[in-house]
Order: C-alpha cells, then structure tokens, then sequence
C-alpha cells in the first residue's frame, strides 16, 4: 500500500497529468460539437436525401483523442522518472523493482478505465440527446443493445495508457514510446488499410481499432479494420496489448541497470 500511494502521489503531482486528463475529458465535447454539426447537416440537407444518410458511431471516432492521451500518460508514469534521476530512488526504496511497475500499472489503469467510461458514454448520451431520431434513427436504438459495444470500446482507453507505461518501461523513452503509440493509432492502420488482400483482412483484424467490435461479435464493414477474430480471441489479444510490454518490462527491470 505504501507503493500504491507513493506511486499515486506521483502521477497526482505530474503538472502534464492535469493537462492530459482535461484533453481527454474534453472530447466529450468534442463528440457534442460533430453531433450538432451532423444535425445541421442533416436538417439542411433535401428531404429525399435524407432517408440515405448515415453517420458514424462519434463514440468510436472520438475514443482515439483518450487513447493516445492515456497513453502518454502511462509513459510518462515512468519516463519522467527517468529523466529527473527519481527512479534510483524509487528502486532503492523497493529494491525487488517489480512493486513499483505494478503499482503504476494499477494507478494508470484505473485512471485509464475512469477516463474511458466517462469520454465515451459521454459522447454516446450527448450525441443522442442532439441527434435524436435523425440518420434513420442511428442513435434511437435502446441504451440496453448498444451497452456492450460501449464498455468494450472504453476498455481500449485503459489498455492504451498500460501500453504506454510497458513501452515508457522498456524504452526509457518519451519520443519512443509516444511515437510507437501514434503509430499503432495513425499510421499502421492506414498502411495495412492498403496492404492486397486477405493481409488487409488479418492484420487489421488485431488492431486494436478492431477488436471492440469484434469482442461484441459486430461486424466491420465500413473500416480499414478487419473482423475475423471471435469474440473470445479478441478479447485475448486486447489483454495481450497491455500484459505483454508489461511483462517484458517486468522481466527486465530487474535484470538491467538503472
């Protein structure tokens, strides 16, 4: 307990923290802004366009902003202490070394878990709370069917700020680690989104983009995303996203130099 709270004092006491926590909680009303936007655009747009319109889920758009926010937060639990010299300290106090990585994973996780449930039923309620029954009734569908989809889609926020904290952990890095993150949210899914097929398939199948989706047993057909993976198989890998850096740097945070 006594690493818990020193960790928790940590992260409470990093001024970036307040800054990355106030830019994921304001996608909300981010999500609020593209909602009222799309009503516009619907109630401007000619009645007998109106019966073909669609809109994308703004929950599922909006989740990439508290991703990489947690994400980077998760890095810089424990690239900062790099940088200023605290982690000598810190792993003098708990020389076995594993407490102290566990102990941020604990802190950043729940964090992560907390920012994720409110970002995105956030942005599921204001979105249908504007929208209504517009776009064919796109968010007019009971709360109870769309339940499942929105905790796996929140899910992903805290496996992205674990996934910081091993990459932090095991590059000692903040560019390293925030560039591998932006990577996995940006980049390599708009070149497997071009890769010929069936690798276009395989590979967007594990991203992490996809695996909400495929958790809930939804198919994907409008991404560059693949749904091939059943439900219990993505959930294996969304874990494996956040336990496998984490033990890799559990593994070797005992075995190598400060």
């Amino acid at each position: 307990m006594n690493v818990l709270t020193s960790e928790w004092l940590k992260v409470r006491s990093l001024r970036s923290t307040h800054l990355i926590l106030g830019l994921s909680l304001g996608t909300v009303l981010l999500g609020f802004g593209l909602a009222v936007m799309a009503a516009n655009m619907y109630d401007t747009a000619p009645a007998a366009r109106r019966p073909a319109a669609r809109i994308a889920d703004l929950e599922e758009v909006i989740v990439i902003v508290p991703q990489l926010c947690m994400g980077i937060l998760g890095t810089l639990a424990i690239t900062s202490e790099y940088v200023t010299g605290l982690i000598r300290t810190s792993l003098t106090i708990v020389p076995r070394r594993w407490p102290v990585l566990v102990a941020k994973s604990a802190i950043v996780g729940a964090i992560g878990l907390i920012i994720g449930l409110v970002t995105v039923f956030g942005t599921y309620f204001v979105t249908r709370w504007v929208l209504g029954d517009r776009f064919s009734g796109a968010y007019a569908d009971p709360f109870t069917d769309r339940l499942p989809l929105l905790i796996a889609i929140s899910l992903t926020v805290p496996t992205f700020a674990l996934l910081g904290l091993g990459l932090g952990a095991l590059f000692r890095s903040t560019a390293a680690s925030i560039a591998t993150l932006a990577g996995l949210v940006y980049v390599i899914p708009m070149i497997i989104g071009n890769i010929p097929e069936p690798w276009s398939e395989r590979l967007g199948s594990v991203m992490i983009g996809a695996l909400p989706r495929e958790i809930t047993g939804d198919l994907i057909t409008t991404s560059v995303y693949g749904s091939l993976l059943p439900p219990s198989a993505a959930a294996a890998v969304l874990v494996a996203y956040a336990a496998f850096p984490l033990a890799v740097a559990m593994w070797l945070v005992g075995r190598r130099d400060v």
